[in-house]
């Protein structure tokens, strides 16, 4: 069954969600990631490999530049890798990592927690 939501709740939400993520921000707690990281990492994580800066830059309607950038600071946090597409050089594959998994489920469950917190 899906979830309704009113517009405000909706916001709600993410602000609630927002404000716990910054707060939370700590060596072993959620990183504050922009929203582009966040999308870009939500990507990864949550369809089906393989991803490539190229393809990812696709889907965001932005340079590669930029996907590199989100991926230079990701990357120093432990949330994805790179690789050199060994079937065509021209190609950088991102890949999922342990600390980025954690990242995503902690994610959902506060996201989980948070809506169960809205006002009914």
């Amino acid at each position: 069954m899906p979830v309704v939501l009113k517009p405000g709740e909706a916001l709600g939400l993410l602000h609630d969600t927002a404000l716990t993520i910054v707060r939370a921000t700590t060596p072993d707690g959620l990183a504050d990631l922009s929203m582009r990281q966040m999308s870009i990492l939500l990507i990864v994580y949550l369809q089906a490999p393989p991803h490539t800066v190229r393809g990812l830059a696709s889907k965001l309607d932005v340079t590669k530049p930029v996907i590199t950038r989100a991926l230079d600071s990701m990357g120093k946090a432990g949330l994805v890798s790179r690789r050199r597409d060994d079937a065509d050089k021209r190609n950088v594959i991102i890949q999922r990592t342990v600390k980025g998994a954690l990242y995503v489920e902690k994610l959902g469950d506060l996201v989980v927690e948070q809506a169960a917190n809205l006002p009914r």
